[in-house]
Order: C-alpha cells, then sequence, then structure tokens
C-alpha cells in the first residue's frame, strides 16, 4: 500500500457515507451513465449529505482534509476501485457499508471498467440462473427474530435461540458440513449448551474439531486431494483472478476406512429419511441411478463425481473434464474487461442497477443513534480479530510444526501506550471482558495498532476437541465468546455477527478468574 490510514473499527460505514457526499460536492459523478443505468441517485445523495466530514470524523479518526484529498484522488484517478471484505463486513452496519462502497464504484464510473471493479464471468451466468429458477432466492422469514433468509439460509448469530425455545418448528436436529461453529461462531459458549440439547447433531468432517466433540455422530469425509475438483466458484463466478484459468484435477490418493464423500453421503442420508434430495423425485432417481451405474462399473458406492462435474461443463458449453485435464496449468479463459455487467447482466425488473433499495434505506435511518453510540464510547477499548500465518483460521492447530514454541497459545496485541496505561507488561495475563464473557491471556506489544484498538487471533479454543493429540493441548482461547448472539446483536440486513469491533475492558488478572482462561505452557 502506498498509504495506510487509521479507521476506528466499526466506523467503517461512516466513512463512506461521508466520502460519498464529498465526492458528489467535487462534481465527481457521473450522470450520463447514472442516469442511463441506475435509479435510486437523488435519494442516496441526499443522505448522504446528511453525513459531512465535519460531523463523521471525530468518530472515524479521519479528518475532513484527508476525506476531501481522498475523493479527489479517486475521482481523478484513470480507473480506482473501493474494496473490502471481512473486517468491514463483520463488524456491524457491515451490509450498509459494503452497500455504499458499491454504489461509490458505480456512481463515478468505476464499476464494469478496467481499472475499476469488474464483475468476474463463472462457467455460467449464475445470478441469472438464480432469478430464472429462484435459486438461493426464498423469501420466507425465521422463526426468531423474522430474519428474511439470505442465499436461502438464516443467521447463525440466531441459532442457538432456534434450537433453545420451544415451539412450532424448534429445531431438534442438526447437520453441519465442513464447519465448525463452535469456534467460529457468536457466544460459543451458549451455543455449544444449545449443540448438547440437540436431539440429534451429525458433523461430517474431515477431522474431528470442537464441535464434533459434542456430536452425536461424526461422519468421515474425503478430502480435497482425495476426489477430483473443478475449481471454479472462487476464481471465476466471483472474479478474483485478473487472468481467470479454469483447471480440472482427478483424485490423487485414494480414500481410507469409511470416507466418502458429501454429495452421495446426503443423497443417502435423504433416502433413509424418506425425501428427496433437492426436494425432487426426479433429482433423487437420477444421482441414485448414476450412483448405481458407477459402483457396477468401478465398484465404488459413490456418485460419480467426475461424471457430474462434466455434465457441469458440457452443459454450459465449455471444455469437457477429460480435455482440462490435458492442460494442467488450466485453461486460460478471457476476463470480463468491462462493458458487460451493467448493459447485459443486472437482473433486476427495469435492468437498472438500484442505488437505494427500500430495505437499506430504511436500516440506514437507524444509523443516527449508532453515531450518537459510538461518540460516547470514544475512550473504550475495540477488539479487532487477526489472522496468525502460520495457524490459518482454525485448521492447522493439529500441526505441531504449527503450534511449536511459543505458538501453543494466542496473544491479546496492544499498543504500548495503552499496555502501559492499562498496567501490563509483555506476556503478563490480562483478562478480557464484553457483555458475554471474560476471558484470560497473555499480552504483546503491537505499535502497528491504532490507539485503544486490541487485537486477538482468532480459531483458537481447542481444549475440548476430542481426538486431536495436539491441538486440543494448545492454551488459547476462543475470541467468539466475547461476541454476543441473539435477535438485537447481529445485522438485521445481512444477518451477520458482529465478530470484530466488539467493545471490551481490559484489566491485568490480578484474582483467579473461574469462566475460562488461557495461558502459556508450563513448560
Amino acid at each position: 500500500a502506498g498509504e495506510h490510514i487509521f479507521i476506528r473499527p466499526s466506523t467503517d460505514v461512516f466513512f463512506y457515507l461521508s466520502l460519498l457526499n464529498e465526492i458528489n460536492m467535487q462534481k465527481g459523478i457521473k450522470w450520463e451513465l447514472v442516469n442511463e443505468n441506475m435509479s435510486g441517485i437523488d435519494e442516496l445523495l441526499a443522505f448522504a449529505s446528511l453525513w459531512s466530514s465535519e460531523k463523521t470524523q471525530e468518530i472515524t479518526g479521519i479528518d475532513k482534509e484527508t476525506i476531501a484529498r481522498l475523493a479527489e484522488k479517486f475521482i481523478g484517478a484513470d480507473g480506482a476501485a473501493l474494496y473490502s471484505s471481512t473486517g468491514v463486513n463483520m463488524g456491524g452496519n457491515g451490509a450498509l457499508a459494503f452497500w455504499i462502497q458499491e454504489a461509490i464504484n458505480a456512481v463515478t464510473g468505476n464499476l464494469d471498467r478496467k481499472g475499476g471493479t469488474l464483475v468476474g464471468h463463472g462457467i455460467m451466468d449464475f445470478i441469472k440462473f438464480g432469478v430464472n429458477k429462484g435459486v438461493l432466492m426464498r423469501n420466507d422469514r425465521s422463526r426468531i427474530g423474522e430474519f428474511g433468509s439470505v442465499n436461502d439460509g438464516f443467521p447463525g448469530g440466531i441459532l442457538a435461540d432456534e434450537i433453545l425455545t420451544p415451539g412450532k418448528k424448534q429445531i431438534k436436529a442438526l447437520f453441519v458440513t465442513g464447519g465448525n461453529p463452535l469456534i467460529t461462531m457468536a457466544n460459543s459458549e451458549r451455543l455449544k449448551k444449545a449443540f448438547q440439547s440437540l436431539d440429534l447433531l451429525v458433523c461430517l468432517d474431515i477431522f474431528p474439531g470442537e464441535t464434533c466433540s459434542v456430536a452425536s455422530y461424526i461422519l468421515p469425509c474425503t478430502d480435497p486431494l482425495q476426489r477430483p475438483d473443478l475449481p471454479f466458484i472462487f476464481p471465476l463466478m466471483l472474479g478474483l483472478q485478473t487472468k481467470p484459468y479454469l483447471q480440472a484435477t482427478k483424485a490423487l490418493i485414494p480414500r481410507n476406512g469409511e470416507q466418502r464423500d458429501e454429495a452421495s453421503i446426503y443423497m443417502d442420508l435423504a433416502r433413509a429419511s424418506g425425501v428427496n434430495i433437492f426436494g425432487s423425485k426426479v433429482a433423487q432417481k437420477v444421482f441414485e441411478g448414476l450412483k448405481g451405474i458407477y459402483k457396477i462399473r468401478k465398484g465404488v458406492d459413490a456418485l460419480p463425481q467426475e461424471t457430474l462435474l462434466n455434465l457441469l461443463l458440457i452443459s454450459n458449453k465449455q471444455k469437457s473434464f477429460r480435455k482440462l485435464l490435458k492442460s494442467p496449468h488450466g485453461v486460460l479463459r478471457k476476463h470480463h474487461t468491462g462493458n458487460d455487467f451493467i448493459k447485459e447482466r443486472v437482473y433486476t425488473e427495469d435492468n437498472k442497477i438500484n442505488l437505494a433499495p427500500a430495505p437499506l434505506m430504511n436500516h440506514a435511518k437507524r444509523l443516527q443513534k449508532d453515531f450518537e453510540t459510538e461518540l460516547k464510547e470514544l475512550n473504550k477499548f475495540k477488539l479487532i480479530t487477526k489472522r496468525a500465518v502460520t495457524t490459518h483460521n482454525s485448521w492447522t492447530h493439529n500441526h505441531e510444526r504449527m503450534v511449536k514454541g511459543g505458538d501453543y497459545t494466542n496473544y491479546l496485541y496492544m499498543h504500548s501506550l495503552d499496555m502501559n496505561e492499562v498496567g501490563l507488561k509483555e506476556l503478563e495475563m490480562a483478562d478480557v471482558s464484553s457483555k458475554t464473557a471474560t476471558i484470560r491471556l497473555p499480552v504483546k506489544p503491537l505499535d502497528d495498532l491504532m490507539r485503544k484498538t486490541v487485537a486477538l487471533p482468532h480459531g483458537w479454543g481447542h481444549q475440548h476437541a476430542k481426538g486431536l493429540s495436539i491441538a486440543s493441548k494448545t492454551k488459547g482461547v476462543n475470541v467468539n465468546m466475547l461476541a454476543a448472539d441473539g435477535v438485537d446483536n447481529i445485522d438485521s440486513i445481512s444477518g451477520m455477527s458482529k465478530l470484530t469491533g466488539i467493545n471490551v475492558e481490559i484489566k491485568p488478572a490480578l484474582e483467579p478468574q473461574a469462566h475460562t482462561w488461557s495461558g502459556l505452557p508450563e513448560s
């Protein structure tokens, strides 16, 4: 990066609104493009005008002169792009922040252009398919909190309530596929109690984790090297490669014991439960037939995944799986270079991008309350999450070389001046408290941090994981114990839990504490 500008955690939406307002005042809106291809611009700009940089600078930490300079550079650039990801999306008001971000990209002419933001081409136009077929577009609402479904799913932040609250459609059985919610989801201690109350909990995974430790059954799955693969979602459909390649691989090593792929497991579970996969008798019969043929020909009791991937390719007029295998480094595909998303691939009723959708505008009206809360809490510590390079997420803690030495625990990282203010020295134990829990762990100085911001790597807390000989002996703490769940603590638009930017209190650990704690290895 050429320049780094600190921003106080969870205030991104206010920065973006001020930036949009400044861009408008500096005449940076491409009105011809907007009027032809977008709607709602007047309503959006009127709302942004309420959030001047003079108003927001105190809570964001970004002064009005900096915002004016950024707007000027953004407008004057020959192609520019705003980008954010998990930190912003998980910090509260993530849906609103992401909306304003993409609106700025669009109204400045930087959406759908080279040098700006490009919308990649998949092997199929999945958005068009979803609109036409209704795939991932359910409009039902959750039993708890009346949350609308997003991608046909409900918020994980209300899962404990859905399990623990009696009544019609109470969740009493749960299947978890390749995930570890007791590490990754908010208020994990409460969620664990909810899981323990289920009549049935089934985990499909490649190794036992924290969630598996309370499961009724663990079904062993094949890992990525034991099955054929066609990685097209991230590089192609999501446009995450500037030079996108379509690549295919065969299974490299045989499966062991009772390992099976998830698709075959769920198809058999559907049959045994007296229901049909995808709710379709035709689909169930087709998959049953393919599985039967494959068992006769190959002696393998599983779906012919290579055949299914080949059908996906051929039906979308792509090269066959076999032909892709002849290009081990992948086949280079033409990347979208501009002028074919806004004009051709927007599937709203009027084929225009709606810059001010009613659900987002209505939700945005609540921002004044959040703004006032931020003003009152400027002197409080805010906790952000952090990735440790060697222990990516929660996946590699069971490998000795990933957690050797002093890496048997996670640490609370603080600016050295904040450590002095609180009365902490390096490797001393601190109690970190939120409204849901208090955890104890050692501290380390990190002066790259903004003052009053502390960081704690996520993915730790494997002490209860049965069968993980290394990870279960680590001393780390699950940061998501500090995150709140429940109806009042998640983004009502996206359903996202607030997993970063959490208000915390930090004190030296002076007395024994029973709730939960972490420390350095005894040796």
